[in-house]
């Protein structure tokens, strides 16, 4: 792929619950060259041996590291002057597919059920979200985190 955009995406994961999700997480970190998963609160880390299940050895090619908290990584993040991208059905969200993804970005990934956090929210800069066409009001977020990371590579908008 000619990458002209050379987009560098750094993915947080706010207190995702499924160690299968976050195993699923990897592999898709991996083969869109992610620079760094940040791990947050009660996410399960690459520690966890239910992990190579899913994740098939990108624990070994992604960077990572835990955060106690996901304000501690948004912190981090843009004392690097990383915008912070939630992943997020709010009233605010930009199309998924219409959104500009900067050059580098961190993505936010939420908890299976209660979504991104609150406080986390208010810290983005912009939010996301994939419209759902069907009855369910979302996808599960290991599925929402590769549509959104090979979206945010994409060259032709």
């Amino acid at each position: 792929m000619n990458n002209n955009k050379e987009i560098r995406l750094h993915i947080v994961l706010d207190n995702i619950r499924s160690v299968f999700n976050v195993g699923s997480i990897f592999r898709t970190a991996d083969a869109t060259g992610c620079a760094k998963i940040y791990i947050c609160g009660m996410t399960p880390t690459p520690e966890n041996p239910k992990m190579y299940k899913t994740a098939l050895g990108a624990i070994e090619t992604v960077p990572w590291e835990y955060y106690k908290t996901t304000l501690d990584a948004i912190n981090e993040l843009k004392e690097r002057h990383i915008p912070i991208v939630s992943v997020e059905l709010t009233d605010d969200a930009y199309h998924f597919q219409s959104y500009d993804y900067p050059h580098e970005v961190a993505l936010v990934f939420g908890h299976e059920r209660l979504g991104v956090n609150n406080l986390v929210l208010a810290q983005s800069d912009a939010k996301i979200m994939i419209p759902m066409l069907g009855i369910k009001e979302s996808l599960n977020v290991a599925n929402t985190a590769s549509i959104i990371m090979f979206e945010a590579l994409r060259e032709e908008k």
